[in-house]
């Protein structure tokens, strides 16, 4: 499990971790992150505004660091290696995400559209 820790880290260096990750797990095996996702489309509500102001923190405090959009994730997933990621839930604007190395043994729909968002 990653708790909240591939937001304080480029791209390069999640997509070498998520490889690693890729690497050790069995053939039906899955990553579970824990972690905030940006809204694709900025509105007024608090819970944007606090992704946002986390993303900033983020970008001072690490070089690199982000919070990411579903897309984001869902892009690092596959160039990782893993074939989908699954939202599970969401509390307090985290998400618990889920990224299969083989969606097809795991018998799941991969999110599509804005399955992410609060």
């Amino acid at each position: 499990m990653l708790q909240w820790i591939l937001h304080g880290w480029d791209d390069d260096h999640c997509l070498k971790l998520l490889k690693n990750c890729w690497k050790a797990l069995p053939e039906n095996g899955k990553v579970i992150a824990v972690e905030m996702v940006l809204p694709e489309t900025v509105d007024n509500r608090l819970s944007t505004s606090a992704a946002f102001q986390l993303d900033v923190l983020m970008l001072a405090l690490n070089h690199g660091g982000k919070e990411r959009t579903e897309k984001e994730f869902k892009g690092l997933a596959m160039a990782a290696g893993f074939t989908g990621i699954k939202a599970i839930c969401c509390a307090y604007n985290f998400w618990v995400i889920e990224f299969y190395k083989n969606m097809s043994t795991n018998c799941l729909l991969v999110v599509e559209g804005d399955g992410m968002s609060p």
